[in-house]
This record gives C-alpha cells, structure tokens and sequence, in this order.
C-alpha cells in the first residue's frame, strides 16, 4: 500500500504527515509570508520522500484515532442530526481507510450502534 502526504490540523499538532506511521513535520508557530509558506511546503515534502516508515512506527489505531462514536457525537454537538452524522463520519471512515478489506462493515455496524445508544438515550 502507497503512503501519501497528508494535512493534519488537531489539538497536538498542525502540519504535515505521513498516512502510514507517526512521521510528522510540524508547522512552524509564526509562519505567515506565503513565500514561507510555499517553501515549508516544498521542505516537507523533501522530507516526506525521504523519511523511513520504519524509523517512526506505525501510525496507531486505537490510541490515536478516535472511535466511531466519538466522532460522530462531535459532530452531533456542531449541529448535525444523528442520523446525518452517522453517515457522515461512515463516509470518512471510508475515505480513510479505502484499502482496507472490512473497514466498510465495520463503519456500518459502529454507525447503527452509535444510532442504537442515541435512541436508547445512552449518548
């Protein structure tokens, strides 16, 4: 499976990461020229092509990542009915792991339990 350059922007840190382990190139706190910008940019990605996987480990999958309810409840408290939520967070859940086999049954089983609690006044 390929890994990419992917965009993080979370309470911990804003910058550049790799999709396959915990390598990240964090964005500078006072960057504001885009000239800067442009050259952080064409930086990481030097050092994305660069970096071993391997040196940095997995990226984790339970510590890391949020489950299935917690991030459809959040997005409950933004607005979202919980129905919609439910397929939203479906939705990204497939995005984010498009290569794996079962993360599409999983996602919907997590969403009709999630909806289950809802109704059930659990959540």
């Amino acid at each position: 499976m390929g890994r990419w350059l992917t965009w993080v922007s979370d309470q911990r840190l804003q910058g550049w990461a790799c999709s396959q382990c915990d390598w990240t190139f964090p964005i500078p706190s006072l960057l504001t020229d885009p000239e800067a910008k442009s050259a952080y940019d064409r930086l990481a990605s030097v050092k994305f092509r660069e970096h071993d996987c391997a040196a940095h480990g997995k990226r984790g999958t339970t510590s890391t990542e949020e489950g299935f309810a917690e991030r459809a409840r959040k997005l409950v408290v933004r607005g979202f009915k919980p129905k919609d939520a439910a397929e939203i967070t479906i939705q990204e859940i497939l995005l984010e792991h498009r290569n794996e086999p079962g993360a599409a049954e999983r996602a919907r089983r997590d969403a009709e339990d999630f909806l289950r609690r809802v109704k059930d006044g659990l959540i």
